[in-house]
């Protein structure tokens, strides 16, 4: 099917007039007209009702006119994203992360990315399970294990420890444990066991859990622990970022703590060019640096 005669159709059945159509296209009015009764000789059926008020397109026009506006659609996005790779950052940018990095670490640090690009639109995806990159089921990943996947571009950010944390009042309230075997006097907030979470924090939990609680409250996510933590609840077992955003959180026992979790951004190889992708891998990389600096400001690296 010849392409051109598609959009002159197409300008035609948006427009619902060929002079409209014409002058949209640059176009003669009578060229515009030609080359739909090509289109509808070519196709052996009838897409426009004329009448003196204009055209109305008929149920054969109506079911092509579908067909070519989810062309343009596709075409349209195809011609942003050249142009992304070149130009501004703008557009839609697909990010998946972990429920606790996406929600503790990530959306908080969103402002300073709006604030610099503020036609990116962002489509954060937090969940467990590893999205398929070179299928594009997203664009970006930041996942807290290297990954397997072929044709990835990835990048080690940094290194994150789940170690125990309490709030002052729970502390002031229930005495601070000196020796993990104490740990058995206090209620332990942590990821259920059968959630998906990092091996290095599983561990760590599971090392705690055979000092005999008394006491425990499991949660399928880091977000849901540190809500636990900071009304008072227990003790929890936190990823070590948090230290920056919840200043009011206590450390407890510094000498617990995982194994290090690393930290790898990674995206397709076809998107090496993309300035969506550059500006996002830009943003967290200053951002680690910040939150780096300001750990050390506190005296916590």
């Amino acid at each position: 099917m010849d392409w051109d005669k598609l959009r002159i159709f197409h300008a035609v059945a948006d427009a619902g007039s060929l002079t409209h159509a014409g002058d949209k296209l640059n176009l003669s009015q009578s060229a515009v007209s030609r080359q739909v009764r090509a289109l509808e000789e070519a196709l052996n059926a009838t897409l426009f009702h004329r009448h003196a008020r204009g055209l109305i397109l008929t149920e054969q026009g109506e079911l092509l006119f579908d067909a070519t506006k989810s062309m343009t659609k596709r075409l349209d996005a195809a011609s942003a994203r050249i142009r992304d790779s070149e130009e501004e950052v703008f557009g839609e940018l697909r990010v998946t992360t972990t429920f606790g990095f996406g929600s503790l670490w990530l959306a908080p640090r969103l402002p300073k990315l709006y604030e610099k690009y503020p036609d990116l639109k962002v489509d954060l995806m937090l969940e467990e399970r590893v999205l398929d990159l070179p299928m594009r089921e997203a664009d970006v990943a930041i996942r807290m294990k290297e990954p397997s996947q072929a044709d990835l571009i990835r990048k080690r950010l940094m290194s994150v420890r789940m170690c125990l944390f309490a709030s002052r009042d729970y502390l002031d309230r229930e005495g601070t444990p000196d020796d993990i075997s104490d740990i058995a006097d206090h209620r332990l907030i942590c990821q259920s066991p059968s959630s998906a979470q990092v091996a290095a924090g599983a561990s760590l939990v599971q090392h705690l859990m055979t000092f005999n609680i008394r006491s425990s409250l499991t949660v399928n996510n880091y977000f849901g622990v540190l809500q636990g933590v900071i009304h008072n609840l227990g003790i929890g077992v936190l990823p070590d970022y948090v230290t920056e955003d919840f200043p009011d959180l206590v450390r407890v026992m510094p000498e617990i703590e995982s194994a290090d979790v690393p930290v790898f951004l990674a995206y397709p190889e076809e998107l090496r060019h993309s300035q969506r992708i550059a500006a996002f891998r830009d943003f967290v990389q200053d951002e680690i640096i910040s939150h780096r600096k300001q750990l050390r400001q506190l005296g916590k690296i």
